[in-house]
């Protein structure tokens, strides 16, 4: 619980119908068992404490009776536990009879839940029994005690900020404004559905949408439980089909036709910082009708994490989907260019190539909006600069693909304009401090303006959103551009990107010039090398881009707090990094995230690929003089 990670569990027994006395016996295990794996949230069935498939049954006095009985022995179960739970039953009030979820904590009664929306068609023929559930909570007498009942009941855990419960019953779901939807508006971030719904011809996939897309609207979590093979009678089977959701991703699901527990970790600050984020997510709709709230005491623990976190969250896994998502960016960098082009009426382009990762992605996005604007390539003009840094392999291969690609290929050596300006400014040759290096990057810069005037052409930025958000650039150097097209591409994903078009192109010999160029170590070559060999590697001094990658989402995307980064960056990296190496490039990444933000705040339009963005025109408002006190100050206490 603490950093907002909630444990919740969907559980679906192997109950008996009509026999609420086993069925309470095979509840109080499920209980047991996810309080053993840490569940603070746990969710059963729709009317699992006597079957949904009861029937007229329902109308027996001797099963309504038992089962307020059998109620009481799953109360005993909760006893000396802080967990909420959630339980399904028929209740009878003013001599009508409600499907209601009875909620329990700690061996007492919190409320009832009735459902609202009750089916009438072929198989679920509900309105025989049942009447819809009021919305206005009313009290009802229980053990000579007020219980609330009603729809518009939450349940708010103080222990956890932010977390809020709401609950709806099976059909509810379904309805064209569900309960969940209010409940949402009036702040509740997880929601739990109790339900029975029966196995036909491809139901799975359309329950499993519903699941997925009333997470997403609601920025909510969502724990769905479904009755399973106890259950199945007459024309109907049951699949237990289980799901947890949040925020439109599935964490966890069932495998149908088998009864037992699934479990997930529900992140509520991320939701809390994703409703923030939202502007359109305001809840003045909730405002409009006054739910009770019930306060529920819960101790803050630790959480033992189940959840995975991708070490490279900005690279999706499975390699079909990653296919598809490279063809995407790809294309979204392209048009993005392609429409510069068409608005400036520049028929073509200027940019520097090093034999690097980023240049050669550039190069290859500004190829194929050429080939969309229906330009001829040699229009491109590819230049190598060599200066002091530049080793045989890089410079080979930034000359072999500007040829392979069809662009025209210029070479300006820079060695003695940058000699020329190091005796202007009385820069000492061997001194190969910070202005040894900028000198090099600014030259570069304005060779390819310069050229790009010659042309009638514009500079293409090559520089790539992981070296923005260190500020692994030079000012006024690679990091200017007429338009950076790698500006939304994240390190990690520039290698896909790479990877991508190699494995997809028809020529072999640029596949693998390209497949040498994804095996060059990351370099800025402003350093001479040693022995022939690059001597300067960026990640020796910047540190890890994959980990700087993940901190950047989790950070941005994800709101995050430093010490929440660091505990799922070493779940995530586990065996990879020490702990102690993952937290030196974390304070690291701090430190130049907001030292470097004034780099950001004047930088070159470039296409937003992704969620997490850095351009100040509107993904990124941050102040160019913050501090970073509280975030290092948090890292200094772990």
């Amino acid at each position: 619980m603490k950093q907002g990670f909630l444990k919740v569990a969907a559980v679906t027994p192997k109950i008996k119908v009509a026999d609420p006395f086993y069925n309470a016996k095979e509840i109080s295990r499920g209980i047991e068992e996810a309080l053993r794996r840490g569940a603070k949230l746990i969710v059963f069935p729709e009317l699992c404490l006597t079957g949904y498939t009861c029937g007229d049954l329902f109308l027996q006095e001797i099963l309504l009776t038992q089962t307020m009985e059998a109620l009481t022995e799953v109360r005993a179960a909760t006893e000396d536990s802080d967990a909420l739970v959630f339980v399904g039953m028929p209740l009878v009030k003013q001599h009508k009879l409600y499907n209601v979820a009875a909620v329990l904590q700690d061996g007492e009664l919190l409320a009832f839940i009735p459902k609202r929306f009750i089916p009438s068609y072929a198989e679920f023929y509900e309105t025989r029994h049942f009447e819809p559930g009021n919305l206005v909570p009313e009290p009802f007498l229980y053990e000579d005690k007020e219980i609330p009942f009603g729809a518009d009941i939450l349940f708010q855990v103080d222990a956890v900020r932010g977390l809020t419960v709401g609950c709806e019953i099976c059909e509810d779901i379904w309805a064209p404004e569900s309960p969940a939807t209010v409940h949402a508006l009036a702040g509740a971030t997880v929601i739990v559905n109790l339900s029975a719904s029966n196995e036909t011809v491809g139901k799975d996939a359309y329950r499993e949408m519903l699941v997925k897309s009333a997470s997403a609207r609601q920025i909510a979590g969502y724990v769905y439980a479904s009755a399973g093979e106890g259950e199945s009678t007459q024309d109907l089977v049951f699949g237990g089909h289980n799901l947890i959701a949040e925020n439109g991703t599935v964490l966890a699901r069932a495998k149908r036709f088998e009864t037992g527990v699934i479990y997930a970790d529900l992140d509520i600050h991320r939701l809390s910082h994703e409703r923030r984020r939202m502007c359109s997510y305001r809840g003045e709709e909730g405002k409009l009708r006054a739910h009770k709230i019930v306060s529920v005491q819960m101790e803050e623990e630790e959480t033992f994490l189940e959840r995975r976190f991708s070490a490279r969250p900005f690279v999706p896994d499975q390699a079909q989907e990653r296919e598809k998502r490279c063809d995407e960016i790809l294309s979204i960098q392209s048009y993005g260019l392609k429409k510069r082009c068409e608005h400036t009426g520049c028929q073509s382009a200027v940019l520097g190539i090093s034999g690097g990762l980023d240049s050669t992605l550039a190069l290859l996005v500004t190829v194929r909006a050429f080939d969309l604007l229906g330009l001829e390539r040699n229009k491109i003009t590819s230049i190598t600069m060599p200066c002091f840094g530049t080793t045989d392999r890089t410079y080979d291969n930034a000359c072999k693909l500007a040829r392979l690609l069809g662009t025209t290929l210029r070479e300006v050596d820079i060695k003695e304009a940058v000699k020329v300006h190091f005796r202007d400014i009385s820069q000492d040759e061997g001194c190969h401090d910070v202005t040894y290096e900028n000198g090099q990057a600014r030259e570069r810069t304005q060779v390819l303006m310069d050229i790009a005037n010659q042309t009638g052409g514009l500079v293409i930025g090559t520089g790539d959103m992981s070296e923005l958000a260190l500020g692994w650039a030079t000012y006024n150097g690679d990091h200017m551009s007429m338009y950076g097209v790698n500006a939304g591409v994240p390190k990690t994903l520039v290698r896909h990107l790479v990877r991508y078009y190699a494995d997809t192109c028809e020529e072999e010999d640029l596949k693998a010039l390209l497949l040498d160029i994804l095996d060059t170590p990351v370099s800025p070559e402003l350093l001479p090398p040693v022995d022939g060999v690059i001597s300067q590697k960026t990640e020796d001094l910047v540190g890890p881009y994959e980990l700087h990658d993940f901190f950047l989402y989790y950070m941005l995307r994800c709101g995050f707090a430093p010490a929440k980064v660091y505990r799922v960056a070493c779940l995530a990296f586990a065996g990879v990094y020490d702990n102690d190496v993952i937290l030196k490039w974390l304070k690291i990444f701090y430190q130049r995230f907001f030292a470097q933000q004034f780099k950001r705040s004047c930088l070159p339009d470039g296409p937003k690929v992704g969620s997490v963005a850095l351009s100040p025109r509107g993904d990124l408002r941050m102040p160019s003089d913050a501090s970073a006190a509280l975030w290092l100050a948090q890292l200094e206490e772990l």
